[in-house]
């Protein structure tokens, strides 16, 4: 009876040690990207977006944010379902090298975590994304598989910064044709 007295509060002890310590909370995964434009913004779920790269069906909240698009269902659904292949290895030391680190920090502009207010938390979350996308999709991931592998349950992306990304792009886009083909006629063109 002595024993058994003083082994309940003894496995009491064992199994609320056994709580704090080992009970590792589940990591968390975005559920709703918030798209903000100027001060506009609108929240669609990661879970109404997977349902419309894989079957076409949208939510009315998506279909709103669709139809601002000027894209065809067809192309979205593409570009939702466009998957890249790379090694987990080659991903990660990507991702950490300087030149990842430049990307990273121009991608955290327009993708980032609600009330970020540096840009090594954007960083971290994206690095993070990119490879637990690249884990569960085991070495392919796409937007849908980056989305669910934010480690914030809300991801911001900032329209604004991305069209200016964009604009930035295209310019050195055309700068790059028009010095790649031909320059001195274009310029003998141009009166």
């Amino acid at each position: 009876m002595k024993f058994s007295k003083s082994l309940f509060p003894r496995i009491f002890l064992i199994l609320f040690i056994n709580q704090i310590f080992f009970n590792v909370p589940k990591a968390q995964s975005a559920e709703k990207i918030k798209i903000i434009y100027s001060i506009f913004s609108r929240t669609v779920t990661v879970d109404s977006l997977k349902t419309f790269a894989e079957s076409g069906n949208s939510s009315k909240s998506l279909r709103k944010i669709l139809n601002a698009t000027d894209s065809s269902d067809e192309k979205i659904q593409s570009i939702l379902n466009n998957e890249f292949e790379i090694p987990i290895t080659i991903a990660s030391k990507l991702v950490y090298s300087e030149i990842g680190n430049v990307f990273l920090n121009r991608l955290s502009s327009i993708l980032h975590t609600p009330n970020t207010n540096d840009e090594r938390t954007g960083m971290l979350a994206l690095r993070s994304s990119i490879i637990k996308g690249l884990y569960t999709g085991n070495g392919k991931i796409n937007l849908v598989s980056f989305f669910e592998s934010y480690p914030t349950k809300t991801v911001i992306l900032n329209v604004n910064a991305l069209s200016k990304v964009m604009n930035k792009v295209q310019s050195i886009s055309e700068l790059l044709d028009f010095f790649t083909s031909k320059p001195l006629e274009k310029i003998k063109t141009i009166k």
